[in-house]
């Protein structure tokens, strides 16, 4: 007989995880008294439980595995949920498992008493009906028998079709259970016989698209990475020989410097992407799931010259495309890359598309992110510039971790350039402010305490900066980057384009203000640095990043720099809004020359025109 906590614990260990996030708490305290008998799991003890979802999320992308959060019950379990739902959006599989007040005390078991009380033990909250929507699946335990089978039916769900996260409530008395692991039932996933030729049709009906399409274009979702096939996309890059963009979730799939790269198109993003992706007549777009900001709010007028396929694990995401898209194939990444190779390299494509090539490199080379007026040295840091920076300085597979939303993606992920190897995290469907230093934590622990990078607002920095206490403790060697631009520069910049000035909590003027970061960074017993200029910017870089252990560095960025090129809206009379076309970023180009750059269905790829 063992106690099922301890079963719990070496159910996960057994799955190659390594590192557990958790806040400990009564509600789970048999659960964390077993996890310290575990030596080859370390448990690592945050102190919000918002930093240990999203630990769990960072580090499941990280190692392309489970993470794995342990919360308490009531206020731990609901504090939890911010990163249930980034993974949820993300796609991304962890396992959450909470503690839950013992059985006699669940609202859910009480026969005869009045519908509709709320809570009959401490902290109780019933958390499976809160977290159905965005788990793919969620169980209060409440037969210790049943356990084996919940665990395994929540892994298998976790990681197979769509990934997401799962979520496990075991009540304390249920925990302190003892079992015999030899009698219990486990779960025997379903036999699937597939059926090759559906996508083998699929796959040369794709094919006889892009081998008579002049000038084609290949999407990479991270739906690519998840299925484990990074190697094989890189082999058929080099058969198809066509020009590969990639989603803002897949920023690491493919170096910018990679001859046959044109950029991350989207809402923001560089002109030369754009251009390309709306002029391209054969789209192919696998394991990306063409969200908003990739297809600018408007899937009909997304890549409107191409032929689109779509290739996605998840049936709703291809239904949402309606007759946008006109081939939709629901098939794994993986398997559908590997399939295209076999037809590939049995019958190479002949057709020459060197101008095509030509011209989409021609678009990236005319239209840079970074101008030479973010470089000028006097003033304060341009966050374009300090991301070229970045990019220069840091090597082949480092680690990056872009923060929440705002300045840290819009503009630093914008003008970055990836080089081989790196992985670059954030929080791609969600945007939670928080994201920064709980993700950078998890991200160098999956990776055996490597050094990693993270950009992050001044904002958003603030609503998980508790885990400066984690990073200290730990003594991780994590650069922060936190660009100082007073406030909420996003939402004040949002606010200025739809009223005018900004109303209300943005800054210190309309009633938000914020700490001096490097007196709350020493605080918390970690060195810090400030860089005010960027007259030196690239030493005062370098000096941040030779330094030893974690360092807090106060970058003082231009408070309200423009977020270009972008898509713009305005918002009509009956309070809808209208964007402009993807391929009409603002600040918008010369009429003519916008012309110049869209080329009709009867169009060839004409270099430099």
């Amino acid at each position: 007989m063992v106690k099922l906590s301890d079963y719990v614990i070496a159910f996960i260990a057994e799955q190659g995880v390594k590192h557990v996030f958790l806040v400990t708490g009564g509600g789970a305290m048999h659960l964390n008294e077993s996890l310290v008998r575990f030596p080859q799991i370390e448990p690592v003890c945050t102190l919000h439980e918002q930093a240990a979802a999203i630990g769990a999320e960072t580090y499941s992308k990280a190692t392309n595995h489970l993470g794995v959060a342990i919360v308490t019950t009531g206020p731990g379990s609901t504090n939890a949920i911010t990163g249930v739902a980034g993974a949820w959006l993300d796609s991304t599989p962890i396992l959450v498992v909470s503690g839950q007040v013992k059985r006699p005390d669940l609202v859910s078991r009480q026969e005869g008493l009045a519908a509709g009380l709320r809570q009959l033990g401490v902290q109780e909250i019933g958390i499976v009906p809160i977290v159905k929507t965005i788990t793919k699946y969620a169980v209060t335990v409440e037969e210790p028998e049943s356990i084996r089978y919940h665990l395994e039916l929540a892994l298998h769900l976790a990681t197979t079709g769509r990934p997401g996260p799962v979520w496990i409530d075991i009540p304390l008395d249920v925990q302190a259970s003892p079992i015999e692991p030899t009698t219990l039932r486990g779960y025997e996933p379903p036999v699937v016989i597939a059926d090759s030729s559906p996508l083998q049709r699929e796959v040369a009906s794709a094919l006889q698209h892009l081998r008579v399409s002049e000038r084609p274009m290949l999407l990479a979702g991270n739906g690519i990475r998840m299925a484990r096939v990074e190697s094989e996309f890189h082999d058929l890059i080099r058969c198809l020989d066509i020009p590969v963009e990639t989603t803002w979730l897949a920023i690491d799939l493919i170096s910018d410097d990679h001859p046959r790269f044109v950029g991350r198109p989207g809402t923001i993003a560089p002109r030369g992407a754009n251009f390309a992706l709306q002029n391209c007549d054969f789209l192919l777009a696998i394991g990306a799931r063409l969200d908003r900001i990739i297809t600018g709010y408007s899937p009909q007028t997304f890549a409107k010259a191409a032929h689109k396929v779509m290739v996605d694990v998840d049936p709703a995401e291809l239904a949402k495309m309606g007759d946008s898209v006109h081939q939709a194939i629901c098939a794994d990444a993986g398997a559908f890359i590997r399939e295209m190779l076999r037809q590939v390299r049995a019958d190479p494509p002949q057709k020459e598309r060197g101008l095509w090539l030509e011209r989409c490199g021609d678009w990236g080379r005319r239209y840079p992110v970074v101008l030479p007026e973010h470089r000028e040295p006097d003033g304060l840091v341009s966050a374009y510039f300090l991301s070229e920076i970045l990019s220069s300085a840091l090597r082949d597979g480092d680690l990056i971790v872009s923060g929440s939303s705002g300045s840290g993606i819009e503009l630093f992920l914008l003008a970055f350039k990836t080089k081989p190897g790196q992985r670059i995290f954030h929080t791609s469907g969600l945007g939670a402010m928080g994201y920064g230093i709980a993700a950078s934590v998890a991200a160098c622990l999956a990776n055996d305490r490597r050094p990693v990078v993270c950009v992050d607002g001044d904002g958003g920095f603030q609503f998980n900066i508790q885990e400066l206490e984690t990073v200290s403790r730990l003594q991780l060697p994590i650069k922060f980057f936190v660009l100082n631009n007073d406030g909420y520069a996003s939402i004040r910049a949002s606010q200025s384009a739809f009223f005018g000035q900004p109303r209300i909590g943005c800054d210190r003027e309309t009633g938000q203000s914020l700490p001096d970061l490097i007196r709350v960074a020493s605080a918390y017993g970690l060195a810090t640095d400030v860089i005010r200029d960027q007259r030196n910017l690239a030493a005062e870089v370098e000096r941040v990043l030779t330094s030893s252990g974690p360092v807090v560095c106060d970058v003082h960025v231009v408070r309200d720099e423009v977020r270009m090129p972008r898509q713009v809206s305005k918002q009509l009379p009956n309070g809808a809004f209208q964007s402009s076309p993807l391929e009409d970023l603002w600040p918008f180009l010369d009429r003519e020359e916008l012309a110049s750059n869209m080329l009709s269905a009867d169009d060839g790829p004409k270099v430099g025109s």
